[in-house]
């Protein structure tokens, strides 16, 4: 039967519920007139007129207020507001068309008492209609998902509210570390501790556990999933309340985990006065500009409202989609900055210049490399050449054309690399020291840091997409660590750092306690509610596979070459103490170096980074 009403067409389904409320009318006005006089009613000739006008009043008051257009199914508390108005405006209407009318034989009270019977009439018959078309869409206990929600309040409540429309879960529980919640209820569904949550799982089938806690610091988040990992639940997160509010929540809706809430690394607010000093009405060139730092840079460059923004970058695509992003950012904030995506490569000097001698920028944030070790490793000519002289050329056209600032986006893997990228960023550098010794308008600085999350080949994305395939996940050794980052946070902490520059500093930022990845891969099979197949568990879901340290690849990355790094203002960035090279010292070592990327020269490549790299080593035969 409820197919078959579902099946009916929109205006047929419309006919029934006015059919309905004409019922519903008439039986209030009935019961109304009952409970008035005392008796039960039977409409005398004079009385059948109200019978009428009760019956046809509301439809044009509910057609008004919405109410039929409605859908049953996912109707909540707006909908039983709307029903209030409505209820509302059409008992003012009865009342004074009785006491206009002064009808004989019915009382004028009639037009308070009849509107609050057919209001409850109403809310009634919506909340059954709700619950009995909403059961259609339940699946049977066998598939169903059995949920726990994390946090008793408001979000909590909104959720499980949603989650109660939908029929698609069974809520068996709120979750809630408040000592003063445990124990009580939220429309009836009990708060238990956390520490019961164990005993809930094994006794009564928990499968996933949602977080709603959209105010709870990261830290307190990473210590709630610190405790939950080792359980066999799949742990997700609220969906954007948008969806909320559509009354059509289904499991594909709540988030995974944000790697964020795994490291637990609250965010620093930034320095307003600093973000602004080199960004607020110039303009400021950024290449790279449609990779992953790149056009991070760029979003929070645009908010910080600078006179123009030139994108530079030689990849198309990633050029036209962040161009596009920022005209929509602006258009949504009402930014007036001008936009001027250009395509071309750092290693095109007449193209730098010509972009320069056109806009003159003031500040440059040079984020165009070849960041990925084993691409780089396998092509070293093409990494010096976009990396090493890449960097030399926009240096020399910034300082030739009066750029007052130069901030190159650095990596953690120029300290002591055992890979070429790594010997590449070290050189593009000390390339920016050694301009900076020779005491030029332009100021340069560096900033260094290590992974950022989300970007192009990181290991996260990669371990979720391994996860979806139903694995293995790939971990290169057991021991190797890495430091992580927000792309965002990244960014931010570039422009700020490029900000408290004075000529030729090496900044590093707080990455915070390094990661292991094998506990990560770890991590990311237990919080999806599936268990590691390895010695200990041989019938586990999802296998963790070692497939060897990659050419060039670290156990472990570092951030300072020398020790000792100095604090700066703010609190995640540092000042870093490195040894750099005379610029007559260096010109003869690009000079060799160039030479020998000219010849395709893998190993006198190796052998002029060896020297001019502290800590570099590397095979020097011919690759």
């Amino acid at each position: 039967m409820q197919r078959s009403v579902l099946a009916l067409p929109r205006s047929a389904k419309r006919l029934v519920v006015v059919a309905l409320d004409v019922l519903l009318a008439l039986f209030a006005t009935w019961l109304a007139l009952s409970l008035r006089l005392d008796t039960p009613n039977w409409p005398e000739e004079q009385q059948w007129r109200v019978y009428v006008l009760a019956s046809l009043l509301f439809i044009p008051v509910f057609v008004k207020f919405g109410l039929y257009r409605a859908i049953f199914r996912y109707t909540g508390q707006a909908a039983l507001v709307a029903t209030a108005k409505a209820v509302t405006v059409y008992g003012s209407l009865l009342l004074l068309t009785l006491l206009w009318l002064q009808w004989s034989g019915v009382p004028r009270s009639l037009g308070i008492l009849q509107p609050l019977i057919f209001f409850l009439l109403v809310g009634a018959s919506r909340a059954v209609a709700r619950f009995w078309l909403a059961s259609l869409a339940s699946p049977t206990d066998a598939t169903q998902r059995k949920f726990l929600i994390f946090g008793a309040g408001t979000a909590g409540a909104q959720t499980a509210s949603a989650m109660g429309v939908s029929g698609a879960f069974a809520l068996l529980g709120f979750v809630d570390d408040d000592p003063a919640k445990v124990g009580r209820s939220v429309n009836g569904v009990p708060i238990y501790a956390p520490q019961s949550i164990p005993d809930l799982i094994a006794r009564r089938g928990v499968t996933d556990l949602l977080l709603a806690l959209p105010t709870a610091s990261r830290s307190r988040r990473k210590d709630i999933i610190e405790s939950l990992h080792s359980l066999p639940v799949h742990i997700s997160t609220l969906p954007d309340w948008a969806d909320l509010a559509s009354g059509k929540v289904t499991v594909q809706d709540f988030k995974e985990l944000d790697i964020e809430d795994l490291l637990g690394r609250d965010p620093v607010p930034p320095n307003r006065d600093l973000l602004a000093r080199n960004l607020f009405g110039k303009v400021v060139l950024v290449t790279g500009g449609g990779g992953s730092i790149g056009s991070e840079l760029c979003r929070q460059i645009a908010i910080e409202q600078p006179s123009h923004l030139l994108l530079l970058d030689h990849n198309e695509y990633g050029l036209y989609a962040i161009h596009q992003e920022l005209q929509r950012l602006c258009e949504e904030r009402g930014l007036r900055t001008h936009l001027e995506p250009l395509l071309g490569s750092v290693g095109q000097t007449e193209r730098l210049r010509f972009i320069c001698r056109t806009w003159m920028p003031h500040t440059v944030y040079h984020a165009a490399a070849y960041k990925h070790v084993p691409l780089v490793e396998s092509n070293p000519v093409q990494g010096i050449e976009n990396n090493v002289f890449g960097t030399l050329h926009m240096a020399r056209v910034a300082m030739e054309f009066g750029v007052k600032s130069f901030v190159l986006v650095s990596t953690d893997k120029a300290v002591r690399p055992t890979n070429v990228m790594g010997a590449s960023k070290r050189m593009a550098e000390l390339v920016l020291q050694a301009l900076a010794a020779q005491q030029t308008a332009t100021c340069f600085t560096m900033v260094r840091f290590g992974n950022v999350l989300g970007s192009s080949g990181s290991v996260v994305p990669l371990f979720r997409q391994q996860l979806a395939q139903g694995g293995p996940l790939t971990v290169t050794h057991p021991e190797v660590t890495r430091y992580f980052m927000t792309i965002p946070e990244a960014a931010q902490l570039v422009l700020q750092a490029g900000a408290m520059a004075r000529s030729g500093e090496v900044f590093v930022l707080d990455m915070g306690e390094p990661v292991k990845i094998m506990d990560l891969a770890r991590r990311m099979v237990e919080l999806s509610g599936l268990r590691v197949r390895d010695a200990d568990c041989l019938d586990g879901d999802i296998g963790i596979a070692v497939t060897g340290l990659r050419p060039g690849e670290k156990l472990y990355e570092e951030l300072l070459i020398g020790g000792n790094p100095s604090a700066t203002s703010h609190p995640r960035i540092l000042m870093a103490h490195e040894a750099a090279l005379d610029w007559p010292t260096l010109q003869q070592h690009l000079a060799q170096l160039q030479l020998a990327v000219d010849s395709c020269d893998v190993a006198a490549i190796k052998s002029v980074l060896q020297v001019c790299v502290q800590g570099y080593t590397a095979n020097l035969k011919s690759d």
